[in-house]
């Protein structure tokens, strides 16, 4: 099926429809369609326009307002929409290949319509599909057109009830029988079931499971991931020894069917092991192509850097929702002035704009970033197709592998902050469920979690810098990485003896200030939990104990500093290279050091602490810079959520609507909702059957 209609680059970014916003544009120092086709690129912006007009002119995709879905209605529904995605086509594989990135504008676009359908697709397509691709061979490339064209409907299993972050202890065990070349698939107890499997709940026939690999004479090979037939595509019947099921609702994503499984002794052709990373002979001997176990751990589980890195993306476009309802409600929304007649928008309140304005400023640092990781990514990928085994690929999977374990943490919990800061910056008006304000802060919710709990991956991306620095210390190796992100580490020493230095507030507004800062930051950090982990080695205890007792004021806020300087130093040189349009380039430069600044603000403590900050000046000097960025960029707010924002059909907040007109869309919103000519449909039962008084009062 082809979308519903070819859209021509003149109809790309349309005017915006006029209204009480439009004092707000006409203020704005850029034109918002410039930004747009600076950011995104004509591709994107072509493919966002097709996916928002196929699900806006498609009645399956009408918006049920003033109607509760059942949880099963819900379910349904959005494997018919996800279905009816894939018939579209919008995204061939030959554009994938030219243009990775329109694979994150899918996820995201459909993301901002409802994430159940998004992460619906991205488990079946992306991750599914993926790790098929990636940790299989030859022999299993017969499934990718069963995949594209919904023959078959596809999980990735790998969590457990009882194991979910310590991924090597999972129970699921694979015994190889070379008397029938099979494997045997087999949950040892109900502790072993796989939990949490998203889309196996009502819809996957077919999972990726995650088993412990067993050779004749008992060896166990470790973690290996195997294609495993769970229902029947035409009846979606369990299959012999298979006991699956559906988890319930959820605090959100109730679209999503998340589900468990069992496994009693089911069989599986040796061929439906994925093999990239190690296979078995007819004759039961295991070989690989790895030397170092760890190394083909890592590599097994490499279709979780995808997931990690798509999350960053869906927690950005949150995000970018969340403040654009909340700045178009500013915006228009008047309350108190300098006299009793005069009353003035909230976001011309100091208040407003400093609750909200990082937040904006965060959405396009972080979405920046975001696509820039999924780009080397898709590059990661390429060598691992190719069977490249330099030292490069090695290092650059090591490094994305470091990123992304912070990445999600970061881009999760801002947007966890993000989302009900502006829930409460839009007053009672954001508690109304139809704003949608809600919703948004429950679907982000599961992101803090899925794919590694965010405290327990700062854990690996702490690791991956404090190793550098033991290979620096004790064998002189120098700090480079081939992404670049911790080559300034060559000046570790140089570094820790620089201070703060800025002579006024003006000084402070570009956002090489705070990335100078944030690499002190990063490295006093590091020095700090390094000599923690020795300090707890010294005393006695064991490397689990070390690490233990190192998180909390070490390496937790050593990662997450990490991730902010390359984010805050990604976000620089985009906002600050050559290309960049002359119109554009103060917007963007305000943007950058904004998100920098109000950052590195939360680690005020720590910069006084080390010693980069001495005096109050310091201080004093960062807030007043953050509250200056937040004055000049006031009036190009509304325009640069013009660039974030996604059509009203897909953003469905009547308090966000492109027109501005706040209360008449609000208005009509609550009389849809609430069916206003009709009385509660359990008052006639009550007013025939009530009590009287005096029967009470008999009983009594």
């Amino acid at each position: 099926m082809a979308p519903p209609s070819e859209v021509g680059t003149d109809t790309l970014l349309p005017d915006l429809p006029k209204g009480p916003l439009q004092a707000y544009r006409a203020r704005a120092s850029f034109c918002w369609q410039e930004l747009a086709l600076f950011l995104e690129g004509e591709d994107v912006l072509r493919l966002k326009k097709a996916i928002f007009s196929a699900l806006e002119n498609d009645p399956l995709f009408a918006r049920p307002h003033g109607e509760d879905l059942s949880l099963e209605k819900y379910r349904e529904l959005n494997f018919l929409r996800c279905k009816r995605v894939m018939e579209y086509n919008l995204l061939p594989v030959e554009s994938i290949v030219a243009n990775p990135l329109l694979v994150q504008t899918l996820i995201t676009c459909l993301g901002m319509y409802d994430w159940s359908l998004a992460i619906k697709l991205h488990l079946h397509m992306l991750i599914f599909a993926s790790a098929i691709y990636s940790s299989g061979s030859e022999r299993h490339l017969k499934y990718l057109p069963k995949i594209f064209n919904m023959e078959i409907f596809g999980c990735f299993a790998v969590t457990e009830l009882s194991h979910g972050s310590n991924a090597k202890a999972i129970r699921t065990t694979a015994h190889y029988d070379p008397t029938t070349e099979e494997f045997i698939i087999h949950s040892p107890d109900f502790e072993a079931a796989k939990f949490w499997i998203g889309n196996m709940g009502k819809t996957a026939t077919h999972a990726v499971v995650f088993a412990q690999l067993y050779t004749p004479g008992g060896q166990c090979h470790g973690l290996h991931a195997f294609m495993v037939q769970i229902r029947n595509p035409k009846t979606l019947l369990p299959m012999p020894g298979v006991m699956v099921g559906d988890m319930g609702k959820k605090l959100g994503l109730n679209g999503m069917d998340n589900g468990f499984a069992m496994f009693h002794k089911v069989r599986v052709p040796r061929q439906d092991l994925l093999n990239r990373t190690g296979d078995v002979t007819p004759e039961g001997t295991y070989v690989t192509p790895f030397k170092d176990d760890r190394q083909r751990f890592g590599a097994t589980l490499g279709t979780l850097s995808i997931g990690r890195v798509v999350i960053m993306g869906m927690s950005t476009a949150n995000l970018k929702l969340a403040v654009s309802i909340a700045l178009r409600f500013s915006a228009t929304r008047c309350q108190f002035g300098p006299s009793d007649v005069e009353e003035v928008p909230v976001l011309e309140y100091q208040m407003q704009q400093w609750r909200l304005l990082p937040y904006l400023a965060a959405a396009y640092a972080l979405d920046h970033f975001s696509k820039s990781l999924f780009l080397d990514l898709a590059e990661l990928q390429q060598g691992l197709m190719g069977a490249d085994q330099s030292t490069r690929q090695a290092e650059l999977g090591r490094e994305i592998h470091a990123l992304a374990s912070a990445g999600k943490p970061l881009a999760s919990w801002i947007t966890q902050r993000g989302i009900q800061e502006c829930r409460e910056a839009c007053g009672g008006h954001g508690y109304l469920a139809v704003n949608r304000l809600g919703d948004l802060r429950n679907d982000n919710d599961p992101n803090c979690t899925y794919e590694g709990d965010n405290n327990v991956l700062l854990q690996q991306t702490s690791t991956y810098l404090l190793r550098l620095l033991a290979r620096h210390v004790h064998g002189g190796a120098r700090f480079e990485s081939p992404l670049k992100t911790v080559d300034f580490l060559e000046a570790y020493p140089d570094i820790l003896g620089q201070r703060f230095t800025c002579p006024s507030v003006n000084s402070c507004l570009d956002s090489s200030v705070p990335l100078a800062a944030y690499e002190w930051l990063v490295c006093y950090l590091l020095r700090e939990s390094y000599q923690k982990f020795n300090q707890e080695k010294r005393s006695g205890s064991n490397d689990f104990e070390a690490r233990n007792n190192s998180q909390v004021y070490y390496c937790r806020p050593l990662a997450l500093a990490f991730l902010e300087l390359t984010v805050v130093r990604k976000f620089h040189e985009y906002t600050h290279q050559r290309s960049v349009p002359p119109p554009l380039r103060a917007v963007l430069g305000r943007l950058s050091a904004l998100y920098a600044l109000w950052s590195l603000s939360q680690h005020t403590a720590l910069l006084y602490q080390g010693g980069y900050f001495a005096g109050e000046q310091a201080g004093k000097m960062i807030q007043s810079a953050i509250l200056d960025l937040c004055s000049q960029l006031k009036d190009d707010a509304v325009a640069l959520v013009d660039v974030i924002a996604p059509p009203d059909f897909v953003l469905d907040s009547p308090i966000g609507r492109a027109d501005g007109e706040l209360y008449k869309n609000l208005w009509t919103a609550v009389l849809l909702e609430s069916k206003v000519l009709e009385r509660p449909s359990w008052w006639l039962e009550f007013s025939v059957n009530k009590p009287r008084v005096g029967s009470l009062k008999s009983k009594l």
